[in-house]
């Protein structure tokens, strides 16, 4: 497995987020789209793409997924579907005024103390133990 990915290599992440969120933009003001990216609507394109993303492992056995993943025909698909659920994703991040990478940050420091590494390697289950309010995200001011 990789631990960096290519995407964050040249330009930084944040400068490419940026410009990919402004050219976005323009594509969909140039085509007066804004008037039906509601929230809902947005949050609905996000699911609808993931479930495309989706049916290109549909059958797939899990072992198989990464060969899969890296065979050209299916990249191509692959990463076709992935480009759509990031332009639904970014937005609606846009649309609601979230700071994706925030976002993830935030997300990251409660998942830290959900799932302390300690009690947590190796483990696919979550912790049954754990207070329904630590499982919930709550984004900071």
């Amino acid at each position: 497995m990789r631990t960096r990915s290519s995407f964050v290599k040249g330009k930084g992440l944040m400068n490419k987020l940026e410009d990919v969120v402004q050219e976005l933009r323009s594509f969909v003001a140039e085509r007066e789209w804004g008037q039906f990216h509601d929230p809902k609507n947005l949050a609905m394109a996000v699911a609808s793409e993931a479930g495309e993303l989706l049916a290109e492992y549909r059958w797939v056995r899990n072992e198989e997924s990464d060969s899969i993943s890296r065979k050209p025909g299916n990249r191509k698909k692959i990463a076709a579907e992935v480009a759509d659920v990031g332009i639904s994703l970014l937005l609606l991040c846009d649309r609601i005024e979230i700071d994706l990478v925030q976002a993830i940050r935030e997300k990251l420091k409660v998942n830290r103390k959900n799932y302390p590494a300690a009690s947590s390697r190796g483990q696919r289950e979550r912790s049954m133990r754990r207070k329904p309010r630590d499982l919930a995200f709550k984004p900071s001011p």
